[in-house]
């Protein structure tokens, strides 16, 4: 028996992200853990952190990292995550997020980083086809656009440790799934973990 499979999704909004955790839940029993749901969990327990966390987000403000990241550690020793492994999606979002991470993981490190990769025009399209109030053109392009900011250095922080891998989000569901799953496996029998990264 392996370590738990431990994995990290990446994908602009509209590249299917959601429904592929979902799908990847399903195939290695991992726990799904979103930076909504380790955030609402704090704040629920009325921690420290999450009644924090919760004075930033409801003036409005972004969750930085000197709480972010005792929140995903905290997550993610806990028994279940521990015993099944995970797919952390939203989380990290920065460099020292992914820093953190890695401090937090010691001897039990990633799997692998996937980069669902959709191209800016389908996203684009994928959004405006959502119907939303708030989904206007210059609301989705500035959205894409810090995105890209913000997230563009942490995967390169990924790919030079050797972890990332880039997964063609275009196609239906099921395609996607299977290139997914396919490059998961394929990292799973190469490497049951890669300590000391």
């Amino acid at each position: 028996m392996g370590q738990p499979t431990r994995l990290v999704i990446f994908g602009r909004q509209g590249a299917g992200k959601g429904t592929q955790c979902q799908r990847l839940v399903e195939r290695y029993g991992v726990v799904h853990i979103s930076t909504g749901d380790m955030l609402r969990a704090e704040r629920a327990a009325d921690t420290e952190l999450g009644r924090k966390a919760g004075e930033i987000m409801d003036a409005g403000g972004l969750v930085g990292d000197d709480i972010m990241i005792p929140i995903a550690r905290h997550r993610i020793s806990e028994p279940d995550v521990v015993a099944s492994g995970f797919v952390l999606d939203g989380f990290p979002r920065t460099v020292d997020q992914a820093e953190g991470l890695f401090d937090a993981l010691g001897e039990d490190p990633l799997h692998a980083v996937i980069d669902l990769d959709v191209p800016l025009d389908e996203v684009t399209t994928r959004m405006k086809a959502r119907g939303r109030t708030d989904d206007t053109d210059e609301a989705i392009a500035q959205r894409l656009d810090l995105y890209e900011q913000e997230t563009r250095p942490v995967l390169d922080w990924f790919d030079e440790r050797g972890l990332l891998v880039t997964v063609d989000g275009l196609g239906t569901e099921v395609e996607v799934t299977e290139r997914l799953v396919s490059a998961v496996d394929s990292i799973l029998d190469e490497h049951p973990a890669q300590p000391g990264l």
